[in-house]
């Protein structure tokens, strides 16, 4: 009985554990499918994102590191332009609640630069102003410090330009709504701010250490020779690249002034200033290529002056006697080029013109370009006074890319402050043949170790080019007080790579330069300095054991018996 009894209990124990194991299995098949099902759902959603919406997964995370405009890069991918987020300090008048006068004499303290009276004049505004629109954190929290709850620290995005002044002209800058002004940021306003290109910068032309250079140099000559202004230009003959431009006096694109409006004007491709002596290797090389010259050896009356009606044109370094081309090119001869200019005629010199584009604005992605002032009547005489730079004014850009042309073979192409990558230059058009352009590289090398721009000769680097010093225009004739002195140059002239053209707007003179005002003694000397510094930077090494070869023009010089 008793063992009945505990194999009935055993039986009834048994049957309660399956009944447990049935349940808690139970519910962990239905744990299971939950989790199965929730698992489905999201891999649903996730193929359904990924494929059926179409939606790139990496848009929301990289959009957070896209700038709101695009940098802007020289052309080794230094910074010159880039967005940031920054702050700015701004006030809510009506919600100041602390003595406006001594919060104004507080903010002064910190921001120097402005006065007490004008920050009172905000603070007691009628509605909410930046006091700041870019504030440094330092700024910031001596601000905040002052405990003011009606001033606010917003953070906004702010255009920066790390390198400050450095081509301020190239760059230009943008507008409180962010949109470019003037210079590359205006021109490339549209793919700065085009949301599937901003994420990558836009590189330049420009090499920023070669612009420092040209900059320091154009500034020291100016300071020094007491000039209105200074311009220069540096232009790859073969691919039309800028490779430096600058325009004195400069101004800060960080911080837009009213009193630095003026010196926004680009002085390299929107004024027009009449070039000058520059204009005779071009005049040479025209009636080189018409045939009208045919020999250099040809001696022309230099001896006195020609007279056309009531007109008579002289040259400033008479020489006194009959002068062949290449001694009129270096002694920088206005009769005989106007001899040359007339037997030339004015077809031959007005296609010349043309050609290089004289008679258009300068070639160039910047808006600020400026119209060329034409002859309202070519007669003779303005056909002969043109030849020598007078009667037709042009930008100094348009002079860099007709020298270019002149040295690198005869192929004029416009020029670019964007980066051209090697066999994507423009294919530009022949203006001269290139034997003219051969022997124009041989007559500008013999100006600078013969003739007026001896003070451009930097040794190794076989500079070749021409001064160019014009009386500004005054009252319907000229101011004898008032010069613009200017030299274009090349280098090396045996395998020309670059032009650079170096201008001074009515420099005084002073003792280094002999007190005199002429290019030759002014601009030329800025070229001589500039090209040592920056042909390493460019590729071109100096080599005193090169040069141009002109031994079957030197007899042609005519050089007093010592």
């Amino acid at each position: 009985m008793t063992t009945l009894l505990a194999n009935s209990r055993r039986v009834q124990f048994s049957g309660k554990q399956k009944e447990i194991a049935a349940s808690a299995h139970f519910r962990l098949m239905v744990l299971l499918l939950v989790f199965l099902a929730i698992f489905t759902i999201i891999i649903g959603r996730l193929i359904s994102f990924g494929i059926l919406e179409d939606a790139p997964p990496t848009r929301g995370v990289s959009s957070i590191f896209v700038p709101a405009r695009g940098d802007i890069v020289d052309r080794n991918g230094v910074p010159l332009a880039r967005t940031m987020q920054a702050y700015a300090i701004r006030v809510v008048p009506e919600r100041v609640l602390g003595d406006k006068n001594t919060l104004a004499n507080q903010l002064a303290e910190i921001f120097p630069d402005t006065t007490a009276a004008a920050f009172l004049a905000k603070l007691e505004g009628s509605r909410p102003t930046y006091l700041r629109r870019r504030a440094l954190p330092h700024e910031v929290k001596q601000v905040h410090a002052l405990g003011e709850i009606g001033i606010e620290f917003p953070r906004e995005d702010e255009r920066l330009y790390p390198q400050r002044d450095l081509a301020a002209h190239v760059l230009g800058y943008v507008n409180a709504d962010g949109d470019g002004v003037m210079g590359m940021e205006r021109a490339l306003n549209d793919r700065l701010k085009d949301e599937s290109k901003r994420g990558s910068p836009v590189a330049l032309s420009i090499d920023s250490r070669v612009q420092a250079a040209l900059e320091s140099e154009l500034m020291v000559a100016m300071t020094s020779l007491e000039a209105r202004g200074a311009a220069g230009i540096i232009l790859d003959v073969h691919s039309g690249e800028v490779m430096a431009l600058a325009s004195l006096p400069v101004f800060d694109p960080n911080k837009i002034r009213k009193e630095t409006i003026s010196n926004q004007t680009n002085e390299v491709t929107q004024s027009v200033f009449e070039l000058g002596s520059t204009f005779k290797p071009l005049t040479i090389a025209a009636a080189l290529d018409a045939g009208t010259v045919t020999d250099l050896a040809v001696r022309y009356n230099a001896s006195e002056p020609i007279r056309v009606g009531r007109y008579s044109i002289k040259d400033d370094h008479s020489q006194g006697r009959y002068l062949n081309v290449p001694e009129a090119l270096v002694h920088s001869s206005n009769i005989v080029t106007a001899r040359i200019a007339d037997n030339l005629g004015r077809e031959g010199m007005e296609n010349m013109i043309r050609r290089l584009g004289f008679d258009e604005r300068p070639h160039i992605e910047l808006a600020e370009r400026g119209k060329p002032l034409w002859p309202q009547s070519w007669g003779r005489v303005t056909n002969m006074t043109i030849a020598y730079g007078h009667g037709i004014a042009v930008t100094p850009l348009h002079l860099a890319s007709a020298y270019a042309a002149l040295v690198n073979g005869g192929i004029w192409r416009p020029a670019t402050l964007a980066k051209v990558k090697p066999g994507e230059e423009a294919k530009g058009r022949r203006v001269f043949k290139a034997a003219t352009s051969a022997r124009m590289r041989q007559l500008l090398r013999m100006i600078v170790t013969d003739g007026t721009g001896r003070k451009a000769d930097a040794p190794g680097f076989r500079i070749g080019g021409k001064t160019g010093s014009a009386e500004k225009p005054s009252n319907g004739g000229y101011n004898k007080t008032s010069l613009v002195s200017t030299f274009a140059a090349a280098f090396p002239m045996d395998n020309p790579r670059y032009v650079i053209i170096a201008m001074l707007d009515e420099p005084k003179g002073n003792a280094e330069s002999a007190y005199q005002r002429t290019a030759g003694w002014t601009a030329a000397p800025i070229v001589r300095k500039v090209v040592p510094r920056v042909g390493p930077m460019l590729g071109v090494v100096p080599d005193e054991h090169r040069d141009v070869d002109v031994s079957e023009l030197t007899p042609l010089l005519w050089k007093p018996k010592e």
